[in-house]
């Protein structure tokens, strides 16, 4: 569905100015910006993919991954074509930088689906949601009304006044900071990493349950020295930010060897040093799976795969030492 998109600005000869994201489009008549999903339509700046839907599915919210959010609950997860970046990695390449055959959906169709098989809420995940805007926008308000939980799945590249608009309306959000380096974003992602900061910092300072993923590529993000500055990084904000590690596998355009187990732990070890949650993905792995408390170390919540069990809190608090952990339980 077209309609008209929101934070943009319209210029002399029918030009138009894009204030979604840091990529801040400039568009002549009929040009696309770089995120695929708007253009310039005689002079007005219109979305292409209102309410266009390309997948949708019952997830557990750890494959968000969300380890601290409602653990064991399920969410319906939901995503659109287009992305703002142009990762060399990405592994959802088709529907982030092609047009896959979509279904519309409207916001109140999408709040009875997720009622209807007993979901939490709403994850907007599998490419870029925030290049979603308008229909998350919409759809996040009706989700609140009925008690609903909104999440996203993000690469974080979004401006201040579209994220602040949007954010009382978000329950959790995930992040991938993909490296601490500038270069990287340039030239593997096509962005840059400021902007990604700059999210992180605000939604840090919020309310909103905040995670965060790096994804470490084979000789690109993994050394001990990086992964020690974006550690040291987030550990600024909070060191009770859940952090995940997952491993690259070749997909796209990129074909760096796979990810080893031994990088992801050495980085893990890396993390553990000054953050308190510290998990790895992408592997079949239940050493660094599990949360324990903090303080005392006992096992809260034990996961295999995306079989999950709360096994030692009581609400939000360790039941061996009644440590507040900031998890936001179930119960």
């Amino acid at each position: 569905m077209i309609r008209e998109a929101s934070f943009y600005k319209k210029l002399s000869d029918k030009k138009v100015h894009c204030h979604l994201c840091p990529a801040e489009c400039l568009l002549d008549e009929g040009k696309v910006g770089v995120c695929n999903c708007r253009s310039n339509k005689d002079g007005q700046l219109v979305t292409h993919n209102y309410g266009e839907v390309v997948a949708l599915a019952i997830d557990p919210i750890e494959k968000k991954p969300l380890y601290h959010f409602y653990p064991t609950s399920k969410i319906l997860s939901t995503g659109a074509n287009g992305c703002n970046f142009g990762c060399l990695n990405c592994q959802n390449w088709e529907i982030s930088q092609g047009k896959a055959r979509t279904k519309n959906i409207s916001p109140e169709q999408l709040v009875s689906i997720a009622q209807e098989n007993e979901s939490i809420g709403v994850a907007f995940t599998y490419t870029e949601p925030f290049i979603w805007y308008e229909y998350i926008f919409d759809t996040a308000q009706l989700l609140k009304k009925e008690n609903l939980k909104v999440v996203l799945v993000s690469n974080g590249y979004i401006n201040k006044e579209p994220l602040e608009k949007l954010m009382p309306f978000i329950d959790a959000i995930n992040i991938d900071l993909k490296s601490i380096d500038d270069d990287f974003y340039k030239k593997i992602c096509k962005g840059r990493l400021q902007p990604v900061f700059d999210t992180i910092e605000i939604i840090a300072k919020s309310e909103i349950h905040l995670e965060l993923t790096n994804l470490i590529i084979s000789d690109l993000n993994d050394s001990a020295e990086q992964i020690k500055k974006w550690v040291n990084y987030v550990a600024s904000l909070s060191e009770y930010i859940p952090i995940h590690f997952s491993a690259y596998h070749p997909d796209y355009k990129m074909s760096q060897r796979a990810t080893d187990e031994k990088t992801l732990f050495e980085a893990v070890q890396i993390a553990q040093k000054r953050m308190k949650y510290v998990f790895v993905g992408n592997i079949i792995n239940d050493k660094y799976s599990d949360s324990h408390c903090p303080n005392c170390l006992n096992l809260l919540i034990k996961r295999s795969g995306y079989q999950t069990e709360i096994v030692g809190l009581n609400e939000s608090h360790c039941l061996k030492c009644d440590f507040d952990t900031k998890i936001i339980h179930n119960y």
